[in-house]
């Protein structure tokens, strides 16, 4: 799957109030910065729109037709091609020339489209984020977009470099199932691995949100999110063995918990409505036979997880203890 992560660098003119997270404000102003950038028929509804299917915003924030996997299930919200990776701080209030940074994740297709998101981010930030103070929301600047360790647009010059911006990423090993029996028959040994949700996690279990999270739970949502995607924004499939891997997480267990429950609410203007959007933050530790799930957790590093992951939600970190 292609794959880019792209570090914006702003500097704010005005003085701004955001809130303690801040995914569902950056996403919110992007959608609407993107569809100022890139509509052709400003008058028209999208679903009715003669373009909405070559229309970057439409690809991109728009719900797709439902899609039918293999096995007869139905993907009836595709993933969007897309997570914006906000500031992490909780800081509230930044005064006039602060500086701040987030990130643009992009997947399969949509990394062709990255001038068009650096200019509607350039627009976002004469648009303004944030609530109002004395009157006016936010104003930023973009300072440059760096990739890969490379700065590839600044506002000194304004031209995008996209050579080598992206690169192509995969579930582990391309010559070893992930799940086999071969994988697992040299990693018999037992350790532990620690992971932290940086950001909120959430996600549904017997259609309730889910307030604990014991490994075969994680491994599922980490599956999910790999046949999604790979479905959606890519042409090749991973090669896993999903039942076996989900038995054999069940073996896997708890040694300490440190989650706890982080609520913070969202303002929908489609819905019209705030909306609770808690999830499960913190760390854990689990100890069984995870070498085969590594990869999984390699590649889902970089794509988050669970629900609402678009704004940020679901971003982990992994360490091995030994």
């Amino acid at each position: 799957m292609l794959y880019g992560k792209y570090d914006f660098h702003c500097a704010l003119k005005t003085e701004s109030i955001l809130p303690a997270y801040k995914g569902s404000t950056f996403r919110g102003v992007f959608g609407l910065a993107l569809k100022k950038v890139v509509c052709a028929l400003k008058q028209q509804d999208c679903n009715d729109c003669i373009l909405k299917k070559r229309c970057v915003y439409s690809r991109i924030f728009e719900t797709g037709e439902p899609l039918i996997l293999p096995d007869g299930k139905t993907i009836h919200s595709p993933p969007r091609p897309f997570v914006i990776e906000p500031p992490l701080t909780r800081q509230e209030h930044f005064p006039a020339d602060s500086h701040f940074d987030f990130s643009l994740l992009l997947f399969g297709e949509a990394n062709h489209n990255l001038p068009y998101f650096v200019y509607a981010f350039e627009q976002m930030g004469k648009m303004g984020i944030g609530k109002r103070v004395n009157g006016k929301r936010g104003i930023f600047s973009l300072k440059r977009v760096s990739s890969q360790n490379k700065i590839i647009f600044s506002d000194v010059d304004k031209q995008l470099d996209m050579e080598d911006a992206f690169a192509d990423i995969m579930v582990g090993n391309p010559d070893i199932m992930v799940g086999s029996p071969e994988t697992t028959s040299r990693a018999d040994d037992l350790f532990r691995v620690k992971i932290t949700l940086e950001t909120p996690l959430r996600f549904k279990y017997k259609n309730r949100l889910a307030n604990q999270l014991p490994f075969h739970l994680f491994t599922q949502i980490m599956l999910r999110r790999i046949n999604f995607l790979s479905y959606c924004c890519d042409t090749r499939r991973p090669e896993l063995h999903y039942s076996d891997l989900l038995d054999r997480a069940g073996d896997v267990e708890i040694v300490e918990n440190r989650l706890q429950w982080f609520d913070w609410t969202r303002y929908s203007g489609r819905q019209e409505k705030s909306m609770m959007m808690g999830g499960m933050v913190g760390d854990i530790v689990y100890e069984g036979r995870l070498a085969e799930y590594l990869p999984l957790m390699e590649f889902c590093e970089k794509v988050h997880v669970g629900k609402q992951a678009a704004f940020g939600l679901g971003k982990f970190g992994f360490e091995v203890l030994g």
